[in-house]
């Protein structure tokens, strides 16, 4: 067995010899890293053409988005600015509006002082007018505001004519007379309301003019009632006796 194993060595059938140069391991590091470079810059080229190649550009997609955050930072911004300003305008409309309630009911209330000025103008003109043919102590007008309603307002003007030289004093009695509405619950019996109330310590309604002199007030309806008719009478506080009366029927 020795003699063929060392005779196939020596003879041309004896198996090849390579010769390889030996590198460092320093070199052969140097040479995987460049490998290892070279196969990554590879690697990421292919990565972006591919992305060319296919419809998708990463950087223009990233200035866009840069550039749609500016847009959209610049918008909330604006829209910011834009809501203080609304709320200040809605401030100032919410103002605006208060004046002009405030301003109108101050002219309904100009509107209807101007109007009773007017008939109280009305009224001294054809008074002054009229003076010397009505001597004596008169109630000039009595209305009744609210009729029906459970607090209802009165107006009663007293005049005197024939050029006083001194001033009246006294007090005014009014006489409600009520009855039943048809809208009442239970059964109810007519009755009187007077004013100033005979039941308790309510002051009474003084008089003291030379010329005229207008009252006005509310009188209390109890419930159910409604006023059928008002009688106003005119006490001297010296006689104590009615000095004018007057009644206003209401239909």
């Amino acid at each position: 067995m020795r003699f063929r194993l060392l005779r196939r060595r020596l003879t041309i059938s004896a198996p090849r010899m390579a010769v390889r140069t030996h590198h460092g391991w320093p070199w052969q590091l140097g040479v995987a890293a460049v490998f290892a470079a070279l196969v990554a810059g590879m690697w990421w080229l292919g990565f972006d053409f591919g992305q060319l190649l296919g419809g998708f550009n990463r950087r223009e997609i990233e200035g866009q988005i840069a550039t749609l955050s500016a847009d959209a930072a610049t918008a909330q911004r604006e829209a910011a600015s834009l809501r203080s300003a609304n709320s200040r305008l809605e401030s100032e409309i919410a103002m605006m509006r208060g004046t002009l309630a405030a301003l109108e009911k101050q002219q309904s209330e100009i509107l209807a002082e101007n109007g009773k000025l007017k008939d109280e103008v009305a009224f001294l003109q054809q008074f002054f007018v009229d003076s010397n043919k009505m001597p004596g102590l008169a109630i000039q007008r009595l209305s009744l505001d609210g009729s029906g309603k459970e607090v209802v307002r009165y107006s009663v003007l007293m005049v005197r004519g024939g050029a006083p030289k001194d001033d009246f004093e006294g007090t005014l009695s009014l006489q409600a007379d009520l009855t039943p509405t048809a809208l009442a619950t239970a059964d109810l019996a007519p009755r009187t309301v007077t004013l100033p109330d005979e039941t308790t310590d309510a002051a009474p309604l003084r008089l003291r003019f030379r010329y005229y002199q207008q009252l006005e007030g509310t009188l209390q309806i109890p419930p159910g009632y409604a006023v059928r008719a008002l009688t106003a009478r005119v006490y001297d506080s010296k006689a104590g006796v009615p000095r004018a009366s007057r009644t206003l029927t209401l239909p």
